[in-house]
């Protein structure tokens, strides 16, 4: 094949893509039924938070299992600047803020990206000299301590009201449309509502698209040879002049950012924040949407992603049944549970580099 007919062929492809992304929420709106819109608007916000914690586990190879502590930053972050909870828990605030403090989504997305990125350094300073299980344990504990923080943050001076979460989040506003609302188009005749859960679609497609791009081009890009150079050989990455501390800082930080907007887009999809939604459980969920898909290839984390995502509700079709099979001894929690954890064992059984892997992977092996 030339180099003009493949170049048309990735074009076809990319254009098919993208009809189909534009069509999807459309067609599962006219099913009437806007469950399943909200669960590919959550998969979306989970192919966000693997394209960030790949950069610091696929590129520069650093184990982090506190990744979701920076999704808290951000949707916490949101929370308290996009609702009334700051003015009705502090005088002084409610004085300068009579009807609370609703920044504009686009205002605390900025300052979250920033806070969170801020945060990621801070991890990452201490962990620097760290690798493997030690830098696995140190992040994990970090993930906690964000956790218990915002759990606790209730007393003696309500932040983060506890585990009652914050509620009352405002909702995105674009072009002036609050998109908690739906919204009819009209031309002549005929017209078309799009609920709010396709308006914020079409919202979260947007800073996913934005956020492969950047992807890509730091995978292109010297910082992003110099990452995968540190996590194929550190010492060697050294010996060639590379400053790994510098470059594992960067990684950190720019990984966080994407997890602190992932955590603004959430907490306004689903108009609060509540502290069971940052648990161990969903770092290692992404950690294993990147490994799955396959390690530091952004086509197959994002397939992992969009696969670990839709999985259990797929299941819960299926637990249904063999909850009656076993005559109820077992919930359809737990074997939903049991059929993912089967499924994650069989898909890395029969593709031990992940679904999709990068072609570079393996390379010496074949040979």
């Amino acid at each position: 094949m030339t180099q003009a007919s493949s170049s048309k062929a990735k074009l076809l492809t990319f254009a098919l893509a993208a009809a189909g992304l534009l069509v999807l929420p459309l067609l599962l709106q006219a099913t009437g039924s806007n469950s399943w819109l909200r669960i590919v608007d959550v998969a979306l916000l989970y192919v966000m938070l693997a394209l960030g914690l790949n950069i610091v586990v696929g590129f520069a190879g650093l184990l982090d299992l506190g990744f979701i502590a920076f999704f808290a930053v951000g949707a916490y972050l949101y929370s308290l600047l996009a609702s009334s909870h700051l003015a009705d828990n502090f005088p002084a605030i409610a004085a300068m803020f009579p009807n609370g403090i609703h920044l504009s989504f686009w205002i605390v997305i900025f300052l979250a990206a920033i806070l969170a990125g801020i945060t990621g350094l801070i991890l990452g300073y201490p962990v620097l000299k760290l690798r493997g299980d030690y830098l696995a344990i140190v992040t994990l504990g970090f993930g906690e301590i964000v956790r218990i923080f915002m759990l606790n943050l209730d007393r003696p001076i309500n932040i983060t009201n506890g585990p009652k979460g914050i509620a009352g989040v405002d909702a995105v506003s674009v072009f002036g449309h609050n998109m908690a609302q739906r919204l009819t188009v009209s031309l002549g005749d005929w017209s078309y509502t799009f609920e709010s859960v396709t308006l914020y679609y079409y919202l979260i497609l947007f800073f996913v698209v934005l956020t492969v791009v950047i992807c890509y081009r730091l995978a292109d890009s010297r910082i992003g040879r110099a990452w995968m150079a540190i996590r194929e050989d550190e010492i060697a990455a050294k010996a060639m002049g590379i400053n790994t501390r510098n470059l594992k800082l960067a990684a950190f930080g720019t990984s966080a950012t994407f997890g602190g907007v992932a955590g603004v887009l959430f907490a306004s999809l689903m108009r609060g924040v509540y502290p069971e939604s940052f648990v161990l459980m969903e770092s290692v969920m992404i950690v294993a949407m990147v490994v799955l898909g396959g390690l530091g290839h952004i086509p197959g984390v994002i397939l992992g992603a969009l696969l670990l995502a839709g999985l259990p509700e797929l299941l819960r079709h299926l637990a249904g049944p063999l909850h009656h099979l076993t005559d109820g001894r077992l919930a359809p929690e737990i074997l939903r549970q049991l059929l993912i954890a089967l499924a994650m064992i069989v898909i890395m059984l029969l593709r031990p580099r992940g679904l999709w892997p990068a072609p570079e992977h393996g390379k010496s092996l074949s040979k």
